[in-house]
C-alpha cells in the first residue's frame, strides 16, 4: 500500500514568525497562516471560508522565515501534516492538534502594509546563490523523527514520445 503525506498551502501570515533554538542549536520557527477559499453560496452570493494553520519550520529555512517574513506576507508552504498529542497539565485531559511541518517556504511577494523584503524569495526552492543562479535546498526533517527522509528526483527526463498513429507502437505496450 502506498502512503502520501503532502500539503501545499498558499496564504498570508497571521503574525510575525517566532524563531527559537533547540538545545542542540537547531532553529525552529512557528508560523501562523491564513488560507481563504472563495465560493458561491446557495443564495448565489460570494462567500469566503478562512482556515488558520500552524506551521513549524526547521533549520536554515526557519532562519530564512525569521529574517525575511513578517505578518501579512504572502507565502507558499509545502510540507507534511503532523499530529501532536499531549496531556494538558492543568486539566489532565488529552489534547491534540494538527499542524504542518514545512519542508519548503517561498515568499510570494509582500502586501502593501507589511515590511517584507523587496524581493520575492525562498530559502528552500528557488534560492539565488552568489553567482546569481537559482539553486535548490531542503529543510532538515523533523528532529527525532524516525521515518526516512524521501527526496524527489531533481531532474526527471520527459517520457519518450510515441507515434500514436503507428500500430507497432501500440503493440509494444506491455499490458
Amino acid at each position: 500500500m502506498a502512503y502520501m503525506n503532502r500539503v501545499i498551502l498558499a496564504g498570508n501570515l497571521t503574525r510575525d514568525p517566532e524563531v527559537r533554538r533547540t538545545n542542540s542549536g537547531t532553529a525552529v520557527c512557528r508560523l501562523g497562516l491564513a488560507t481563504n477559499r472563495r465560493y458561491r453560496s446557495q443564495s448565489g452570493e460570494m462567500a469566503d471560508d478562512t482556515t488558520f494553520v500552524d506551521i513549524d519550520v526547521w533549520g536554515q529555512t526557519a532562519e530564512f522565515c525569521g529574517n525575511y517574513l513578517r505578518k501579512g506576507a504572502s507565502v507558499l508552504v509545502e510540507g507534511r501534516l503532523r499530529l501532536d498529542q499531549w496531556d494538558d497539565r492543568a486539566t489532565g485531559q488529552k489534547r491534540s492538534r494538527l499542524l504542518v511541518v514545512a519542508e519548503r517556504v517561498e515568499s510570494l511577494g509582500s502586501r502593501s502594509n507589511s515590511n517584507v523584503g523587496e524581493s520575492n524569495g525562498s530559502y528552500n526552492a528557488q534560492s539565488t546563490n552568489e553567482y546569481g543562479s537559482r539553486s535548490q535546498a531542503t529543510a532538515p526533517p523533523f528532529p527525532g523523527n524516525a521515518e526516512p527522509s524521501v527526496q524527489q528526483p531533481r531532474d526527471i527526463p520527459p517520457p519518450p514520445s510515441m507515434d500514436v498513429d503507428s500500430d507497432s507502437a501500440i503493440d509494444d505496450i506491455p499490458f
